[in-house]
């Protein structure tokens, strides 16, 4: 009596997963597990997440002009980043950044003070001290190494 139970319930299970969402349409268990994945963000966060920069040596650079030169190099502006949050600038000294969504701030050494926003995983833009963008563009162009 027992067994006769537990094979209607199972039978009455399988009958409602045939008929339930997606039973019925004939998709599979990969289709299932796909649509359950966790899906890749479009960019990089824009709340207040705490993140990295890649590390490696960044230069940057001003625009040119259709004349001369597509950029042109601002040497002083460069900067190496290192392992915990840290950075060197070509003179030597060392400092520690912030990145914070898309919002990089230098907050000791050098270039304290100094905010860009990430444009891309290489692409940093420098902003003015009011906030808006300024020409100034960073870009990496190697790893530490």
């Amino acid at each position: 009596m027992r067994t006769r139970y537990v094979l209607l319930l199972v039978a009455g299970a399988a009958a409602l997963a045939a008929v339930g969402p997606g039973g019925a349409r004939g998709q599979t268990a990969a289709t299932n597990r796909d649509a359950s994945r966790p899906r890749p963000s479009s960019g990089p966060p824009t709340g207040g997440v705490l993140g990295i920069l890649e590390h490696g040596q960044w230069q940057c650079a001003l625009p040119g002009d259709a004349g001369g030169a597509a950029f042109v190099e601002v040497p002083e502006e460069a900067f190496l980043i290192s392992t915990a949050s840290s950075y060197r600038s070509p003179g030597g000294g060392r400092g520690i950044y912030l990145l914070r969504g898309t919002e990089v701030v230098f907050t000791r050494g050098p270039k304290k003070d100094q905010r860009f926003r990430v444009r891309g995983e290489n692409t940093l833009q420098k902003l003015n001290p009011d906030g808006t963008d300024s020409k100034l563009i960073c870009t990496r162009v190697g790893n530490i190494g």
